[in-house]
């Protein structure tokens, strides 16, 4: 299969808060952590028991492995339902800036080479 996507992606441990965005631009309800699985300085890939709607955009904000925190907004542009009961999505960075994206960009560069970066699963 032929890789579609810009960026590298990265599988690694970060924290990550969402919050609806409302067609009016106010916030409705609150998640909590997901497992994030693949990141790059274009998207996300995480799982979570949350029903996300595809096409909605969210707030986000991810703590990095430097302990910052990136906010942003994304558009889920993927959703797969598991097995499991709980749900894969892949999501693009509408909102985020060109400071953070240089932040994961530099983080691939330092793992450039080192083949347990990248996450086998696509979303």
């Amino acid at each position: 299969m032929e890789e579609r996507r810009r960026s590298k992606r990265l599988d690694l441990d970060v924290q990550v808060q969402i919050e609806r965005l409302d067609v009016d631009d106010t916030t409705t309800v609150k998640y909590g952590k997901v497992d994030v699985f693949d990141l790059s300085k274009t998207g996300i890939g995480f799982r979570s028991s949350q029903v996300l709607e595809n096409h909605s955009y969210y707030d986000m904000k991810l703590q990095i492995w430097t302990k910052e925190i990136i906010e942003t907004v994304i558009e889920i542009v993927r959703v797969k339902d598991n097995e499991d009961g709980t749900f894969t999505y892949g999501a693009m960075f509408i909102g985020m800036t060109e400071t953070d994206s240089l932040k994961i960009e530099i983080y691939q560069i330092f793992y450039d080479g080192d083949e347990s970066y990248g996450a086998d699963e696509k979303v």
